[in-house]
């Protein structure tokens, strides 16, 4: 089977696809419409275009999807339980209700068919007899939308009853795209060290502690970073509790990140440096820059 584009590939395509300007609102609509191809008019509401789009479809995408899943109600439970839980594979299995055994068979399929990727801790845990639960993300965010938010809400959509999934979407919306955020801020990450390549990147768990962003460079160099996205400034107690979290999993730290969405307090920003990168939203911005025809995906999905 043929590697899935990344989410930064996604992400360009999809704002070259729909001509976004503006990072922030890219974001919010990618994370609902994201790798599916279609066009999305960005000077709309939101909340408008998934009603016409998605919930006035639900019929015709409910049986793309299930030509994928094989309607199967175990895939289609943990795929819901994993978009809107910790993504944490037992913790999908038990609110899935699935038997481990039918749980792993079912996580293979998924994997198999594309709509799911492993996801592994960046780190052995200090207890070295402990089981660090594997994570899954989805590899095309519009899946991760369906099945968060609109798939177990299917009996009042197909009556065209929209009631319960727009509360639904309400009350989710607000922290939807950390996610997204978080695997963009990676991407971020990597193209800050370009005279060191980051060879490995991802996250670090365990049953105490977790750390949005642990890297490895080229020279051996350790990377480990946190997202904040909040509307007040990160500031210096931030870097402490990485600092902290950091030693709990006795990890050597030779850099530490911290992406800010609304910038930083003054007694942090004294202590960036080649130790403390300070990462901001218009940092963040530079991942849109130089859109070309050529990374335009090619996608073979049913438009609406």
């Amino acid at each position: 089977m043929s590697k899935s584009p990344t989410l930064l590939e996604q992400f360009r395509s999809f704002c070259f696809q729909n001509n976004a300007t503006d990072f922030e609102e890219a974001v919010n609509y990618f994370a609902v419409f994201g790798g599916m191809g279609w066009s999305v008019d960005m000077s709309r509401n939101l909340d408008e275009l998934i009603e016409e789009k998605i919930l006035k479809n639900y019929r015709y995408i409910h049986g793309d999807i299930a030509k994928i899943t094989q309607s199967n109600t175990t895939h289609h439970s943990l795929l819901s339980a994993i978009a809107i839980g910790d993504r944490r594979e037992y913790s999908a299995f038990k609110r899935a209700d699935a038997v481990r055994e039918d749980g792993k068979a079912s996580i293979k399929f998924l994997i198999d068919n594309g709509l799911l990727i492993r996801d592994v801790s960046q780190d052995q845990p200090v207890d070295e007899n402990e089981v660090v639960s594997d994570k899954f993300l989805f590899t095309q965010p519009f899946m991760r939308f369906w099945f968060s938010s609109i798939s177990p809400y299917y009996k009042g959509i197909k009556e065209g009853d929209y009631t319960e999934v727009k509360e639904r979407w309400g009350h989710l919306q607000y922290e939807f795209t950390d996610l997204i955020y978080n695997q963009l801020v990676m991407e971020l990450v990597k193209k800050n060290f370009p005279n060191d390549p980051v060879e490995k990147i991802g996250s670090y768990w365990d049953k105490n502690c977790e750390i949005d962003i642990l890297a490895r460079t080229k020279s051996g160099k350790v990377i480990a970073g946190v997202c904040k996205y909040s509307k007040a400034k990160a500031n210096k107690s931030e870097l402490t509790k990485l600092k902290e979290k950091c030693d709990q999993a006795q990890i050597d730290v030779n850099v530490f990140v911290i992406f800010s969405k609304s910038g930083f307090s003054s007694e942090l920003k004294k202590e960036k440096g080649e130790a403390v990168r300070l990462l901001s939203l218009k940092n963040l911005t530079t991942l849109m820059d130089n859109l070309k025809p050529k990374e335009l995906l090619v996608n073979t999905n049913k438009r609406y």
